[in-house]
C-alpha cells in the first residue's frame, strides 16, 4: 500500500510545494498536521475507552442480576467507581441508607423518602457519567468544523501573496504564478485531509456514545425499579 503512495508524492512534490509556502501557510499546514495526529489519537483512545466501559458495564450488570438483595450487598462492591454502572449503583445505595439514617433521626423514615433520595442520586450520577462518555467529542467536532476553514484561510492568504509578488514583476506568466498558487492550495488539501477522517470518526464515536448513554439510562431505570421492589 505504501508503495502505491510513493509515486504520488514524488510527482506532486509536496515537500517542494511546502517550501514555496510563505510563513503563514507553513504555520497553518504544520498546525493542521499536528491537529491531525492529535485527532487520530483522540479517536482511537475514545473508541478503546468506550469499548472498555461497555464491557465492564455488562460484567457488572450480570453480577448484579445474580444478587437477590441489592440493598444488603457489601461495601466493597461500591468501590468500583471507574465502572459507570457501579458508580450509579454506589450513589443510589449510599443515598438510600443516608436517607434512612436521616429519616430515623427526624422521625420521617419512610420508603418513599428513601426512594426519592436514591432516585435523585441516580439522576446526578447519570448526568456525571454522561459527561464522561461525551468527553473529547467537542474537540473532534471542533476539528471537523475548523480544519477546512483554516485550510481556506491559508489558501486565500497564499493566493493573495502570490498575486502580490507577481504584481511587482515586469511580466507575469503561469510559470511565475503557479508555484505560489499551488503552495496556497496545499493548505486547503491539508485542511480536508484533517477534517474528512475526523468527520467519519466523530460520527462513529457519536453513535457509540449515544448507544452507551441509552443503555445507561435504561440501567438506571431498572436499578431504581429493583430498589423500589426490595423496599416493599
Amino acid at each position: 500500500m505504501f508503495v502505491h503512495f510513493v509515486p504520488f508524492f514524488a510527482s506532486a512534490n509536496v515537500i517542494e510545494v511546502f517550501e514555496h509556502c510563505d510563513p503563514v501557510g507553513q504555520t497553518i499546514t504544520g498546525g493542521l498536521a499536528v491537529g491531525s495526529v492529535i485527532a487520530w489519537a483522540v479517536m482511537f483512545g475514545k473508541r478503546s475507552e468506550l469499548n472498555t466501559l461497555r464491557r465492564l458495564n455488562l460484567q457488572f450488570e450480570r453480577h448484579l442480576r445474580d444478587q437477590k438483595n441489592l440493598l444488603e450487598l457489601p461495601e466493597s462492591l461500591r468501590e468500583r467507581r471507574d465502572i459507570p454502572y457501579a458508580d450509579l449503583f454506589s450513589d443510589a445505595i449510599e443515598a438510600y441508607w443516608r436517607a434512612a439514617a436521616i429519616g430515623k433521626e427526624k422521625g420521617m423514615d419512610t420508603s418513599h423518602f428513601r426512594l426519592e433520595h436514591a432516585e435523585n442520586a441516580l439522576q446526578r450520577a447519570l448526568a456525571r457519567q454522561t459527561l464522561r462518555y461525551e468527553s473529547n467529542m467537542i474537540f473532534l467536532a471542533s476539528v471537523v468544523s475548523g480544519a477546512p476553514f483554516l485550510g481556506l484561510l491559508g489558501t486565500v492568504w497564499g493566493v493573495m501573496d502570490a498575486f502580490s509578488a507577481v504584481s511587482v514583476q515586469q511580466t507575469a506568466s503561469i510559470q511565475t504564478l503557479a508555484p505560489g498558487v499551488s503552495a496556497a492550495l496545499l493548505t486547503t488539501i491539508s485542511g480536508l485531509l484533517v477534517a474528512i477522517p475526523s468527520l467519519f470518526g466523530y460520527n462513529m464515536l457519536f453513535a457509540s456514545t449515544k448507544r452507551l448513554i441509552t443503555e445507561l439510562e435504561n440501567y438506571a431505570s431498572s436499578l431504581a425499579d429493583r430498589i423500589e421492589l426490595e423496599t416493599k
